[in-house]
């Protein structure tokens, strides 16, 4: 089978003219961004979107080098090693016509620092943003922050002015089921601006006319037509009929198919993430099993027993038709901390999973429900269905609950769930963002997608610690510490590393990004 890697410099997307010939991409993909508020949903999709209505402060291109992005210069300032000094883009409007100066930035990052902010992990070791220009910012941490600019990828800018005149200074309460004027409106920096909102049917978006890089990017995509096609079968239908232009999410089964369809062709490369199982591991009890008064997870030789029982070849092979990597930790190759070790340490050995069960009390196995999204990441039901019959095999007997990821991620913030499937990606491509999230106990700053419950009073020092090591060889010895204890303690079950493919017509141009989050000013239209 024959796919193109389309390697794009970020050199040969710049000093641009944007074209006067409007030309319209018909973009879907499996599930819809679950908000505009942007601060709200730390979730691809949602951020995916976003990135064409709203800037950062620094971004990744389509190499996933860091570029300025809103911000022109940054870094450490010479006279004091806890702050960073961000110069900011002078000249840039909203696409209300407002003024972008450091008060919306101080604003947007103050904001994404409250309590309902789903980014509120990335800035949890900032003491204060302090606006000391119209275009200079600067960030105080507590102690040097080494990677704080890489941070900022995702961490988007509203207007001030235009948040306090529509009640949404306040962060939309996602989990809680707000719906906020921010949810369903958006009023951005970038390069297109919205026309209209239909959650999960359709999204509209046309050319910011007054962009401030229309001389340095091509901008030859002037309209969006966003549309989620959670059916696969619907969705590679669009593509070959014509309907749609690029999807991002081509099932692994059609891949052939489209590929070699005239006038298209699918682009592959390997994804920025993880999918991997979580399990409640603290409470004493859970509700969700059946199993009376125990907690059969919270047993490091089940959680074992657990892992080595998931055959991750046999998913690779015939769940993922090769489209994989199988994984043993949840950190992706691209990330500072990977190891290489670590990662291929995860084996089947279902013999030697009965007898951890038997050891651990659970020779006849016990019964548990399985949260898997149906519609966020690679065939997530499919690897949850294959998963059930492997757990099988140690008299782990698991009913699998399969709802779109608009219903399942709830559980998972609100603690509703004991046993589920979650995918990671990492865009500061640093391992701390990962503890913070996922290993660190949850609470006010830290472990808002912890679900595990896992907490280790000490690793979370070690954890809260990197931010402030600048001895960047220290600070890895620490992080590999941290990964040790995650891994001994099986905190969750790794299953692969996702490989990305995007199809679409043949005149578009553009790379497989790692992240997932195409950025259509880059795209050309042949």
């Amino acid at each position: 089978m024959k796919f193109k890697a389309m390697m794009l410099a970020t050199a040969a997307v710049v000093a641009m003219p944007m074209l006067a010939q409007a030309e319209t991409i018909r973009w879907a993909r499996a599930g819809d961004a679950l908000t505009l508020d942007p601060h709200a949903q730390n979730e691809g999709p949602t951020s995916a979107l976003a990135h064409q209505i709203m800037e950062t402060l620094v971004m990744r291109d389509h190499a996933g080098a860091m570029v300025p992005s809103l911000a022109t210069e940054w870094g450490p300032s010479a006279d004091n090693p806890n702050v960073w000094v961000f110069k900011l883009r002078e000249g840039v409007t909203f696409h209300d016509g407002a003024k972008f100066d450091s008060e919306d930035v101080k604003f947007s990052l103050d904001r994404a620092m409250t309590e309902d902010s789903d980014y509120k992990e990335l800035l949890a070791s900032v003491k204060e943003v302090r606006a000391t220009g119209e275009y200079e910012i600067e960030i105080e941490t507590n102690g040097p922050n080494p990677i704080m600019a890489n941070n900022l990828t995702n961490m988007f800018i509203l207007d001030k002015d235009w948040a306090e005149a529509n009640n949404a200074v306040k962060v939309q309460d996602y989990e809680g089921g707000e719906n906020t004027f921010a949810a369903k409106n958006a009023n951005g920096t970038g390069p297109y601006k919205l026309v209209s909102r239909e959650p999960d049917v359709k999204t509209v978006l046309t050319i910011n006319e007054n962009y401030w890089g229309k001389d340095e990017f091509p901008l030859e995509v002037t309209d969006i037509i966003y549309t989620p096609i959670q059916n696969a079968a619907t969705r590679v239908a669009a593509l070959l009929s014509g309907e749609v232009d690029f999807i991002q999410d081509v099932p692994v089964q059609d891949l052939s198919r489209v590929d070699t369809t005239d006038g298209l062709e699918v682009r592959t490369a390997p994804q920025n993430r993880v999918i991997f199982f979580g399990m409640n591991q603290a409470a004493e009890d859970i509700a969700n099993d059946d199993v009376d008064g125990v907690n059969p997870m919270s047993d490091v030789r089940v959680r074992k027993a657990m892992s080595m029982a998931i055959d991750r070849d046999a998913i690779m092979k015939v769940v993922m038709r090769g489209q994989s990597a199988p994984a043993g930790m949840i950190a992706p190759p691209f990330v500072n901390g990977w190891n290489e070790a670590m990662d291929s340490s995860s084996s089947t050995d279902v013999e030697k999973a009965k007898a951890l069960m038997a050891e651990a009390g659970y020779a006849d196995g016990f019964g548990i429900t399985l949260n898997c999204p149906n519609d966020r990441y690679v065939n997530d039901e499919k690897i949850c269905q294959a998963a059930v019959g492997m757990l099988a095999k140690i008299g782990v007997k698991v009913n699998l609950d399969a709802k779109p990821k608009a219903q399942h991620f709830p559980l998972l913030s609100n603690l509703e769930t004991d046993f589920y499937m979650l995918g990671w990606g990492v865009p500061t491509y640093d391992s701390e963002y990962i503890f913070n999230f996922l290993a660190h106990t949850k609470g006010e700053k830290y472990g808002s997608w912890n679900a595990t419950r896992f907490s280790n009073p000490d690793l979370d020092v070690k954890i809260e610690a990197l931010a402030g090591e600048t001895d960047l060889e220290k600070r890895n010895g620490m992080i590999n510490d941290i990964w040790q204890v995650v891994q001994d303690e099986q905190v969750y079950i790794p299953i692969h590393h996702q490989v990305l493919n995007w199809g679409m017509k043949t005149n578009v141009g553009t790379v497989v990004e790692p992240e997932d989050s195409p950025k259509f000013k880059y795209f050309t239209m042949k």
